[in-house]
């Protein structure tokens, strides 16, 4: 079990994989999420991506605006499992 799920997460989880296209996507994060929640969670992604590529610090801000602190706890989080980061990158970049 992750540290992150519980009954409410697995919900969530099981909407999103159940997506078709990134329609359904846009709608659904439109729905569940505030703009800037939307953002911050893309940000994020993002962040993770440039920090797998080993991108200074500098040109993540320059590129995605985040914080130094946003940055390290994104570097912390790949840090401790960059698993879920590797795979999701792998499958988007083969497509």
């Amino acid at each position: 079990m992750y540290k992150i799920q519980d009954e409410n997460s697995d919900f969530l989880i099981d909407c999103i994989i159940h997506l078709e296209n990134s329609e359904e996507a846009y709608r659904l994060f439109e729905n569940i999420c505030t703009p800037q929640e939307f953002h911050t969670i893309a940000q994020r992604i993002v962040v993770a991506k440039m920090l797998c590529d080993n991108k200074v610090y500098s040109d993540i801000i320059t590129k995605t605006g985040a914080s130094t602190a946003t940055i390290s706890r994104v570097n912390r989080s790949i840090q401790a499992d960059s698993e879920g980061y590797i795979n999701i990158f792998k499958k988007v970049n083969d497509e």
